[in-house]
């Protein structure tokens, strides 16, 4: 229920991050300005008998953020990709929301799994472990069925993680508002329909029927990448609170130490998963969208293994094709296309001036460009985005959310590989091979042929169409009466014309 009610929830996260400690750890380790931390420290420090105490062994980042619940766990998780906007000692303590998470006991799992799929686990499992890693929704399970004796991994969720997590949201909710009504230049961010996209995403979550089918899908997407692996779902022992899959087994992405212990070579991993996302996202438009270190592991041939697919992100063709020639922009250097893309696709206001959006893109990319990478401040990139979205009236895009998310999140398990990673370089034969093959004379043949045929599947239509539209038109100008006669064969002929043109185009492409 979205109510002033939920003023409570969010003074009790202040007093939380104040009595553990971690709104200046997190606010110092983000380099927040001396005014903001002043702020915050104020806000919080009357009410820090009301926060949460946590576990006291944890540190205070990691501490506040399990104390308050999943969906701050969820924030945590994406920060603790990014040692290069929050530093490394926090980013390291921040891993632990991964997949370290307490888990809950192992029979409450089994009578779970019990109920959900109507069998004895006995009939369904030859073994089962105890948790082998819990995260902010589910743990997981090692196990081995019972008919095959294949091994494989069983997630369930927690117990009312549903109702916890619409806790978060409705304070969420309430905070948007607040922040809209106090604050009428931040509506071009949307904060309430950034709030929407995240339910939605974190409500789809919750549903492991969902997250086998896109394990089942993904898998069939990326079949054929070379060094990628992807477990597929055991169907008949998924439901709504649990998904059986392959077992997956791998080193920890996190755990440099054993990456290199093994042989495996990192700069050759970061090279891999970044351009492994850019392919999914770019080639088949479908793309893992939650892949951070926890749901990543290196298989004992070098292979890089993903698994936990409950938040997976669409995109349509055209914008695509717009992310594409943005960042092909980038990488050439030539911001002056960038912003014109931008305006294009209508991501910046037409009245805004495109050579200064232009010289303000150069400063965000030139900085990437002959420099290593562990001397470029990425925290200080994203503070001049924001002043730049700012000052040239961008709004926020929903569909863009989760690949920006996700774009961070990616870009931060690849420096964590190798810190010296340039993403540009790294993206460029991904990005220039998906130009190549959707941004030219060869696509726009394969445009014309697809609106052919869409057409002609409608060709019988036409007629009634076209004429009810003349009519509708007619009765608004009063022009000279239609011949209904005449008409209906005109529109019949171009009906065949067009599904003729549909067929011819068929054959071509």
């Amino acid at each position: 229920m979205r109510g002033p009610h939920n003023i409570w929830r969010l003074v009790k996260t202040l007093a939380t991050l104040e009595r553990t400690g971690a709104i200046g750890v997190v606010l110092e380790a983000m380099h927040a300005p001396p005014r903001l931390r002043l702020v915050a420290r104020v806000l919080g420090w009357p009410f820090k008998w009301l926060g949460l105490q946590g576990d006291l062994a944890l540190p205070p980042a990691t501490r506040a953020l399990t104390a308050l619940g999943p969906a701050y766990i969820k924030f945590g998780q994406i920060l603790s990709t990014r040692p290069d906007v929050v530093g490394d000692e926090l980013a390291e303590q921040l891993k632990y929301l991964q997949d370290k998470l307490p888990p809950f006991p192992n029979a409450v799992a089994k009578r779970m799994i019990e109920a959900e799929l109507g069998l004895p686990l006995e009939q369904m499992f030859s073994e089962f472990s105890e948790p082998v890693a819990a995260a902010s929704i589910a743990q997981v399970h090692r196990a081995r069925l019972a008919d095959t004796g294949v091994e494989v991994a069983v997630k369930v969720l927690r117990p009312n993680i549903e109702r916890a997590f619409r806790t978060d949201i409705d304070a969420f909710y309430f905070a948007a508002r607040a922040i809209e009504f106090l604050s009428p230049a931040s509506r071009r961010l949307r904060p309430m329909d950034v709030i929407t996209h995240f339910e939605g995403v974190v409500l789809g979550e919750l549903d492991l029927r969902l997250e086998s089918a896109a394990a089942g899908e993904f898998a069939a997407n990326t079949e054929s990448d070379a060094g990628f692996t992807v477990p597929k779902p055991v169907w008949h022992l998924s439901a709504r609170q649990v998904m059986t899959m392959g077992w997956a087994e791998g080193l920890s992405m996190s755990d440099n130490a054993a990456i290199d212990a093994a042989g495996h070579d990192r700069v050759v991993l970061g090279t891999r998963v970044l351009q492994l996302f850019l392919s999914h996202a770019l080639r088949d438009g479908y793309f893992h969208a939650d892949m951070h270190q926890g749901n990543l592991k290196v298989a004992a041939n070098g292979d890089i293994i993903a698994y936990d697919f409950g938040i997976m992100g669409r995109l349509d063709e055209y914008t695509r094709r717009v992310y594409a020639e943005i960042l092909f922009g980038f990488i050439r250097r030539d911001y002056r296309r960038v912003a014109e893309v931008h305006f294009e696709a209508g991501y910046v206001p037409a009245d805004r001036d495109i050579d200064e959006f232009a010289r303000a893109l150069r400063v965000v990319g030139e900085p990437i460009f002959g420099m290593d990478a562990s001397r470029i401040s990425m925290a200080r990139l994203l503070a001049y985005l924001f002043e730049v979205t700012e000052r040239f009236g961008m709004e926020t895009r929903t569909e863009l959310i989760l690949l920006q998310r996700t774009m961070v999140v990616v870009e931060g398990v690849a420096r964590s590989l190798d810190p010296h990673i340039n993403i540009w370089q790294v993206a460029r034969p991904i990005v220039e091979d998906y130009i190549k093959q959707n941004v030219g004379p060869k696509a726009l043949l394969r445009d014309l042929g697809r609106t052919a045929r869409v057409l002609a599947r409608f060709g019988p239509k036409l007629p009634r169409l076209v004429e009810a539209q003349l009519i509708r038109q007619a009765e608004v100008e009063k022009p000279v009466a239609i011949r209904r006669d005449v008409h209906p064969l005109i529109w019949v002929a171009v009906g065949a014309g067009l599904t003729g043109l549909g067929v011819w185009a068929g054959t071509l492409l």
